[in-house]
């Protein structure tokens, strides 16, 4: 069952890919004002001046002294610039789709811990890093993919989940989660997407009767962007695979005008009310932190359930950012793949709100 559902986990959006719109405006990345150069003045230059002529040995040792002092002091600060910034996040956040997501099959499901510094450079946390100038110790990508709303809150707290979350089959344990953000400077939070998406695809699951792991595998595992003949022959081969009978057809049409609404109206409380606790326990366990809450993209726009809810969720956050006193991050123009994950140039735009928001705060 676990191994059906995380191989239908994006087949939904395959299905409904072609009322996939994407409204995005790119816009470059601008590169962090470099700090003003440090100039260093020596002490005594006024008192050298007026006796030019006094050169003595006594004065030569003094300079020297002087200048390597002077040169330790403009060091020193370059090292405390840089500020820890950590991310908060599911797949969005972990690069999924992109090249190089490292990641590990274990017992409980799938570990990415890999991916806390070895992170794609192109996903958000690492175009962040880069214009900011932060090494890898620096800046701290925590993003979980089949994160859901409760299960953050579980992480955020504890350093782990009690259990298995059995729609999405994952289950992580990372108590150095909570050291993270006590040493942050900066915190982003990106949550809430999967609160609709995966009871969504198990639901499709269900309705085709599970027809779609070889398709699923592919779209997961980045693959779908691939252009090499072996993946597209996989991916053929997979389509000629997903051939619904009649009552599939009737169940996942069901699904698609009326079973997603309901899921979609389900998700909203749940998950409006896990990311308030998110931000509390954040804001609890570092008050000194800037917090940054990441709205969120709707990677397929002419579903009115999906819409709905992706407008009531960022509406909810934009308010939650004004009532704790922390930055709302809206990010409507995020280009989106088909497998529902930002594109490289979608990555591109939400790191350049988040280090605006970073460089304004």
């Amino acid at each position: 069952m676990k191994k059906q559902i995380i191989s239908l986990a994006l087949s939904a959006v395959m299905l409904f890919a072609g009322l996939s719109i994407s409204a995005f405006a790119e816009e470059p990345l601008t590169e962090a004002e470099p700090a003003a150069a440090e100039t260093v003045e020596e002490e005594n230059s006024l008192f050298r001046k007026s006796d030019e002529t006094a050169e003595t040995t006594e004065t030569a040792e003094t300079t020297d002294t002087t200048d390597e002092e002077t040169a330790a002091q403009s060091e020193e600060p370059k090292e405390d610039k840089q500020i820890r910034y950590v991310a908060l996040g599911d797949s969005i956040c972990s690069g999924v789709g992109l090249t190089n997501v490292p990641y590990a099959h274990n017992l409980m499901g799938v570990d990415v811990s890999f991916n806390f510094k070895g992170y794609p450079e192109n996903c958000y946390v690492g175009q962040v890093a880069k214009t900011l100038g932060l090494d890898r110790d620096h800046a701290i990508n925590l993003g979980l993919p089949g994160l859901m709303s409760a299960d953050l809150v579980e992480l955020v707290q504890t350093g782990k989940m009690s259990e298995m979350n059995k729609l999405s089959g994952c289950q992580y344990n990372y108590p150095e989660i909570i050291e993270y953000i006590k040493q942050a400077d900066v915190i982003s939070i990106q949550m809430g997407s999967n609160d609709a998406f995966v009871p969504t695809v198990v639901a499709f699951g269900n309705a085709t009767n599970w027809k779609s792991e070889d398709l699923a595998s592919i779209v997961l595992s980045g693959n779908l962007r691939s252009k090499d003949p072996e993946t597209k022959a996989a991916f053929d081969a997979s389509m000629k695979k997903l051939k619904l009978t009649k009552s599939e057809v009737d169940a996942v049409w069901n699904l698609a005008t009326s079973g997603m609404s309901k899921i979609c109206n389900d998700a909203y409380p749940v998950s409006s009310a896990n990311i308030r606790t998110v931000v509390e326990t954040v804001r609890a366990l570092n008050p000194d932190a800037q917090i940054l809450l990441i709205g969120a993209t709707n990677p397929v726009p002419l579903l009115p359930s999906w819409s709905n809810y992706f407008s009531k969720l960022n509406r909810f956050q934009k308010q939650l950012a004004e009532v704790y006193g922390i930055d709302y991050i809206a990010i409507p123009y995020a280009q989106t793949e088909l497998d529902g994950h930002p594109t490289v140039a979608g990555h591109k735009y939400i790191a350049k709100k988040i280090v605006r928001a970073i460089q304004n705060g």
